[in-house]
């Protein structure tokens, strides 16, 4: 049996079809083996091959081709942009529905791929589909990456994140009013109990820490400033939504849908706007600023003005 996570991307898919695009198998022949009970999904073998499945969840398939792996496809990425560009390293505004790096079951763009396609080359270190990054955003979040050109940047870059020497602001909206205005949550995050495609706070997950800073407060929401100690999967979704305060437009960390709808917002109010660091190569501090794109900015405007 062969043990896989589902990606994201394949959430809300047929069962047959997101175990074909993960192994390389046909559906028919995914089809067959679900037949004799050697598809197995979250432990339990599946019956029907238009189960669908979820973002986070095990699926043990009994292969009998070779798993086929995430590529690197040069390819051009809309509204990508390249902040700054060195011999050692690359920053770029990544816009939302972009992935950090090719993965299997992922279909859209993606930054690696992107950076191919402008015809970037970035650092051989790292996993094949995963070379030159040294930190991810979410596919809905907006904002600055740093990706290693040169294999002394990825192995400077890398300690640096592990160090917790690199500044990572963001500027999130929130719903309602955080009291106190400022503060900080230092509360481990694991996989969510209930929900195999979400993340939590729990007592046995990694140690993350998140301060928080409110800059602006309107009648129904607050714009916040969020400086990240730590870089856990969706860690500022989940402790802003532990605070019962969720990123507008994030229903699943308890957003409200209604109100995404009336701004027009189908993903979460959340950018990454300040990107420093110690330059790897020349050794100074260098810092790189955003500014919300106009899917953010348009919300904003609604909600101060309601």
């Amino acid at each position: 049996m062969s043990v896989l996570y589902v990606p994201d991307g394949l959430d809300g898919e047929r069962v047959d079809t997101a175990a074909a695009r993960m192994t390389g198998l046909t559906r028919s022949r995914v089809g067959e083996l679900i037949g004799e009970g050697l598809v197995l999904l979250a432990g339990v073998p599946v019956s029907k091959a238009s189960t669908r499945v979820r973002g986070g969840q095990l699926l043990d398939v009994d292969l009998s081709e070779p798993v086929r792996m995430a590529r690197v496809t040069p390819a051009v990425v809309e509204g990508m942009r390249i902040v700054h560009d060195d011999a050692d390293i690359v920053v770029v505004e990544k816009p939302a529905g972009v992935a950090a790096h090719p993965s299997l079951g992922w279909q859209g763009p993606d930054v690696v791929s992107g950076l191919a396609g402008a015809g970037f080359r970035i650092s051989t270190s790292g996993a094949q589909e995963r070379q030159g990054i040294v930190h991810r955003l979410d596919v809905g979040t907006s904002g600055l990456m740093v990706v290693a050109k040169s294999e002394h940047a990825y192995t400077v870059l890398k300690q640096a994140f592990r160090d917790r020497t690199v500044d990572k602001i963001y500027l999130a909206v929130v719903q309602g009013h955080l009291d106190p205005l400022r503060g900080t949550v230092d509360a481990p995050i694991g996989r969510h109990p209930g929900s195999e495609w979400k993340f939590a706070v729990t007592s046995g997950g990694r140690p993350s820490i998140t301060h928080y800073e409110t800059v602006e407060m309107m009648r129904h929401a607050s714009l916040l400033k969020v400086h990240l100690e730590t870089g856990r999967t969706h860690q500022i979704r989940v402790h802003l939504s532990a605070l019962h305060h969720p990123c507008v437009g994030d229903p699943l960390y308890g957003a409200d849908p209604k109100m995404s709808a009336q701004l027009g917002l189908d993903r979460q109010w959340l950018h990454a706007a300040v990107l420093g660091f110690v330059h790897p190569g020349s050794g100074e501090r260098v810092e790189f600023r955003s500014e919300p794109p106009a899917d953010l900015a348009g919300a904003l405007s609604v909600l101060r003005e309601q």
